[in-house]
């Protein structure tokens, strides 16, 4: 991991703010995280070594032109699957068998979940807001997008996660139609898990798509008005590309997590929570802090646990590319390099934790004390895991069920309300030169 002290003075500070800055680039869709072996499946895929950029473009502009063709097509060169119009929608029996054979203790954990999200996403939707003026009335507005789709991660393990973080937020939204893709493989569309919280949360709209090809398929062949969820460097480079055609959440890079602490944090939790983050390979894993022993430990206890997980190999393998310890003056220091760095998750152990988030102003989402790991708010808590990430949290915020509304201004005045207002409208007009604005008004309050 990279090792920065800033306290060693400007120099140091500078280096860090560098570094960061360097490690965004690498973590957003602008970077190139793609692995030696995945630039020769391109090769072999496309017969020549396009960039990422290029990938995306080539199989999105192909799926806009020719449609179900070239999504069964680049499914087969892709994914290695070769699927008929008939086989790319999952069956729903196949749906429904799921849900009978998943495990009770597994859909008891997803109908608790769901009602937290319901919870927590119900209290802050968007209600219509109705203003009295003499003469007339305006509202707000807020209706629900008639049909989303969501991209379901399933390359390297299943997110049966990502479906209620993302599905649960637009039902509360009220949207009636929902399409899910995920690859197919045993970590996405074949995946019972994610197939039987599917079927749980009522959705029945489920296809074999995974990367850019089921980015497109969204945007062009089941014309949905948003397409959300998370995804790799091919994901999100399609989602720009579709963006105008259709709507997105966001354009995400690896996960990525901060986290602050002082002589309070564990040492072990912590080791866990850095761990947890670099584990997502490619992730990014930040701590910063002012005790020397406590960062030091941390250090420590990463290399032992390391060894101790699933993931351990690809862990440290992310810890060595994207991961940093940063040795700050004081909490005010470590609060304003997170600024900059404006994370996806922001994790603060710190004695007084509270205090130190009121000077946060960017990050996706916020975890305070000893017992509040990210983990919590990436399964279970109630807000989603869909999160601003490589810097975007600056001017983003995470996906709720605010993001699946559509809100629109109704206007309605009597003649004595427009002339109430007819003064001002006619300086505005006068001064910008559009005579048949102001006329539009006069000509009205002026007859008898």
């Amino acid at each position: 991991m990279l090792r920065i002290n800033t306290r060693t003075g400007n120099a140091a500070q500078q280096t860090a703010s560098e570094q960061i800055r360097q490690l965004r680039v690498k973590l957003s869709p602008n970077g190139n995280i793609v692995s030696e072996a995945g630039r020769k499946r391109t090769v072999e895929i496309f017969g020549e070594p396009l960039t990422p950029q290029q990938v995306a473009e080539r199989i999105c502009n192909d799926i806009k032109t020719s449609g179900l063709p070239a999504v069964l097509e680049y499914g087969e060169k892709i994914d290695g699957v070769k699927l008929t119009a008939e086989t790319l929608r999952v069956p729903a029996d196949e749906l429904h068998q799921a849900h009978k054979k998943a495990d009770a203790s597994f859909l008891a954990a997803v109908k608790n979940i769901r009602q937290n999200i319901v919870e927590f996403q119900s209290a802050i939707l968007h209600k219509d807001v109705r203003i009295e003026r003499p003469g007339g009335y305006l509202i707000e507005r807020y209706r629900p997008l008639k049909r989303i789709g969501i991209c379901v991660p399933g390359g390297a393990a299943a997110y049966p996660s990502t479906v209620l973080m993302t599905a649960v937020p637009a039902q509360v939204a009220g949207v009636p139609e929902i399409a899910v893709t995920a690859p197919p493989t045993k970590y996405g569309a074949y995946n019972t898990d994610m197939l039987a919280v599917c079927y749980e949360l009522g959705i029945t709209e489920v296809y074999r798509l995974g990367g850019a090809q089921g980015v497109a398929a969204l945007a062009y062949l089941y014309n949905v008005d948003k397409i959300v969820g998370p995804g790799n460097l091919f994901v999100a480079l399609a989602k720009r590309l579709v963006f105008g055609d259709t709507g997105i959440d966001s354009i995400a890079g690896p996960s990525e997590a901060v986290i602050i602490v002082d002589q309070t944090a564990n040492p072990l939790y912590t080791a866990y929570d850095m761990l947890a983050q670099a584990e997502h390979s490619p992730g990014a894993s930040i701590l910063i802090g002012w005790d020397a022993d406590i960062l030091d430990r941390t250090v420590e206890a990463i290399e032992e646990q390391s060894a101790k997980i699933e993931r351990g190999g690809l862990a440290r393998q992310s810890l060595e590319t994207f991961g940093a310890v940063i040795q700050v003056a004081d909490a005010e220091e470590a609060c304003r390099l997170t600024n900059e760095i404006a994370p996806e998750h922001l994790h603060i152990v710190t004695e007084n934790a509270e205090s130190a988030a009121e000077q946060i102003f960017c990050a996706g989402a916020v975890f305070l004390g000893n017992y509040t790991p990210v983990a919590v708010g990436d399964y279970a808590a109630g807000p989603s895991h869909v999160l601003p990430t490589s810097g975007t949290a600056r001017f983003t915020s995470g996906l709720t069920c605010n993001d699946f509304l559509r809100a629109s201004s109704l206007l309605s005045f009597d003649k004595s309300g427009l002339q109430n207002l007819s003064a001002d409208i006619a300086v505005l007009a006068n001064k910008e030169g559009l005579t048949a604005h102001r006329d539009s008004v006069l000509k009205r309050i002026n007859q008898d």
